[in-house]
């Protein structure tokens, strides 16, 4: 083990006791806030289905508002960012008369996929499973309880999607790290601004040809679970299908400081992803500015024959003759699109939503009517 590793090792050790010792002390002094079960949504098919989620002290954030202020978004985003974890709880997942107990790590994070004997099709694109705390017994305290959902596509689904979120979905500013630092901290999921044309050309991906939404859609992220209420907000505020969002723990391991690796994070998701849905094929959605497109052509040669598309939104001025470094991310993406190309699929390029959709419809993903109603987006947002 090198030095490094054992520095890391000792750092990340001292941080569990320290967050432990935090843990009792403020059960002992009575200082803790409501305990409640955070549930992330999950996916299912076909007899089994895996669910996450976080025990936690209530944070206390508040829905966000047309009218808060930039100091009102600050301090909310302070609150998501506090957060007192309940280490090593447990909690029992109830689904459709099926039963397991899953255990927290000390993080206060738990997950688990659930095997089903029997679970036919039915309808919706949505199912709800029960949670409960089991452990710790909180003396004098209402039983906690919470309800999440699992998505569970159509026995006729197509395919599925998966997308980032950052500069993908929401205006981001992900590669200029001053503007993402502002959006971030002082905007709230009013503020965020979708890409013109995203809500209608998802909404159009999970029909397909179909009149209700039956394809999976997945989005995966490099942010941290702290900010998964906001994301969900913005998604729904913005009329922008919802799905299961992948997201990651922030903070110190054994392997180094995270956020400082998300490669790995976003290629092992969406492998995950994949093999729980073998029998899928799959369009991937991302920018130009995140490592996306390399993590995409990875993800290409590892499932030969299963990825459909590749659509990337090219972020950043590199029209602009003063953009060197953009004119040679474009010519990147260019090699590596005849990378992607050679793997048995099809990266396309796009400066809007329109080209995509475009595409999409040339290849009967997505109807012809879909792409007028996301080229009104596109103008509108304009």
């Amino acid at each position: 083990m090198t030095i490094r590793r054992q520095v890391l090792k000792m750092m990340s050790r001292l941080e569990d006791r320290a967050d432990d010792l935090r843990y009792r002390l403020r059960r002992r002094l009575g200082r803790g806030r409501p305990v409640e079960i955070v549930p992330y949504r999950g996916y299912g098919r076909r007899g089994r289905i895996w669910i996450k989620g976080r025990v936690l002290e209530d944070r206390n954030v508040p829905p966000a508002r047309l009218d808060d202020s930039a100091w009102d978004n600050l301090r909310s985003m302070l609150r998501r960012a506090r957060t007192n974890e309940i280490p090593e709880a447990l909690v029992r997942v109830r689904f459709r008369g099926h039963e397991q107990l899953a255990r927290a790590n000390r993080e206060g994070y738990f997950e688990l996929c659930l095997n089903l004997q029997d679970e036919g099709a039915a309808n919706g694109l949505w199912r709800t499973v029960e949670l409960e705390l089991v452990e710790p017994e909180l003396p004098g305290r209402s039983p906690v309880y919470a309800t999440g959902e699992v998505e569970w596509p159509s026995e006729t689904a197509r395919f599925g999607i998966i997308s980032d979120i950052d500069d993908t979905v929401i205006h981001t500013h992900a590669h200029h790290w001053l503007p993402m630092a502002r959006t971030v901290l002082l905007g709230n999921a009013y503020t965020r601004l979708p890409f013109p044309g995203v809500a209608a050309f998802y909404r159009a991906l999970q029909r397909g040809f179909t009149t209700y939404p039956g394809n999976p859609l997945f989005y995966v992220s490099n942010g941290p679970w702290n900010l998964y209420d906001l994301v969900n907000e913005f998604l729904v505020l913005n009329d922008i299908p919802v799905g299961p969002v992948i997201m990651r723990d922030w903070g110190l391991t054994e392997e180094g400081l995270w956020p400082f690796r998300p490669r790995g994070h976003k290629l092992e998701a969406i492998r995950r992803i994949l093999e729980f849905y073998s029998d899928l094929p799959f369009i991937l959605v991302g920018d130009s500015g995140e490592k996306d497109p390399e993590i995409y052509r990875e993800v290409v040669a590892l499932y030969p024959g299963r990825i459909w598309a590749v659509y990337i939104r090219a972020v950043g001025d590199h029209r602009s003759p003063l953009d060197k470094r953009g004119e040679e991310r474009i010519r990147a993406l260019e090699a590596l699109a005849q990378d992607v190309a050679h793997a048995g699929s099809r990266l396309v390029l796009g400066e809007t939503t329109l080209p995509l959709a475009e595409h999409a419809a040339q290849q009967g993903w997505i109807s012809a009517d879909a792409v007028d109603e996301i080229r009104v987006e596109v103008v509108a947002g304009e």
